[in-house]
């Protein structure tokens, strides 16, 4: 048996399984770790920093980020609406995880671009 007496192959009570459904996605990921490193950003702003994602699936992807606890969206008063989305206790808890992964990507792309040239 393993270390860590996971049952992978239960879809629904799976942890691993189920929280990289829920942000290893294509735009996840990259929101989490630009409001880590910005705090707090409107909209616009954000989409402007990630550059090619749609405003429907930045809208979808906030969303989907703010059901599961990990940003929080602030709604201000006034015309015309200013909204602010930054990253709750929860999200800033997965920031120093995402951060690993991303310099374990930066450390070895190079590796797995190789080896993907030579499996061609």
């Amino acid at each position: 048996m393993m270390k860590n007496e996971i049952n992978f192959s239960e879809t629904e009570n799976c942890p691993v399984r189920n929280i990289l459904d829920r942000f290893g996605d294509k735009w996840s990921t990259l929101v989490i770790l630009i409001l880590g490193n910005y705090d707090t950003l409107r909209f616009n702003e954000l989409q402007k920093m990630i550059g090619s994602i749609s405003q429907k699936m930045l809208t979808v992807t906030l969303k989907k980020l703010e059901t599961d606890g990990l940003v929080t969206r602030k709604v201000y008063a006034q015309v015309p609406p200013k909204v602010e989305y930054s990253l709750t206790d929860l999200g800033l808890s997965l920031l120093p995880k995402l951060e690993s992964l991303v310099k374990w990507a930066n450390e070895n792309m190079h590796q797995i671009t190789k080896n993907r040239s030579f499996s061609k």
